[in-house]
């Protein structure tokens, strides 16, 4: 088995340029991971992963602290009832623990939406798959990655959702 992590694995699958960041110790908040990592809390992309009915899934990266704005999310996905997924249900969805969430290398495809802020900075990091190990890339790469992603404003605060495609 490889040391490499599992998300390092699939982009390099995908020959995405990224580099595998490995904290020394045990990351308890946003801000210490984007501290160590030389970012801003913005630029720690977190990938939140919702139950959209039964059996399936759809994934949201939203940039640093930002809150996911409910109503604006549902009325997105056309979803009167929206919840988040249980940690079970991350680990049996994504194959990740919590903390270590990223939309590649997934068991099966997932449904994924960009919040607009993420694109708004140069360079981001987020789960490499394995707790405590980020994957640090430029979001030109991110959206290379994911030709199907949805870009829209997700964020609480954030303008009205309007969906685009992610382009390369």
């Amino acid at each position: 088995m490889s040391d490499t992590p599992p998300v390092a694995q699939a982009l390099a699958a995908l020959q995405i340029p990224h580099r595998v960041f490995y904290h020394a110790g045990p990351v308890t908040s946003l801000e210490q991971a984007a501290r160590e990592r030389g970012q801003q809390p913005e630029q720690v992309v977190r990938s939140i992963l919702f139950r959209l009915g039964a059996d399936a899934y759809g994934m949201v990266l939203m940039a640093g602290p930002a809150q996911i704005a409910w109503r604006a999310l549902r009325g997105y996905l056309g979803q009167s009832r929206l919840t988040t997924a249980t940690e079970a249900e991350v680990l049996a969805v994504t194959g990740y623990p919590l903390g270590a969430v990223a939309p590649f290398g997934l068991p099966r495809p997932v449904r994924v939406l960009i919040d607009r802020s993420v694109l708004a900075q140069d360079e981001l990091s987020l789960g490499a798959g394995v707790r405590g190990v980020a994957i640090i890339l430029r979001t030109a790469d991110l959206l290379a990655a994911l030709p199907g992603a949805e870009v829209g404003d997700f964020r609480a605060g954030g303008d009205a959702p309007t969906p685009a495609a992610a382009s390369r």
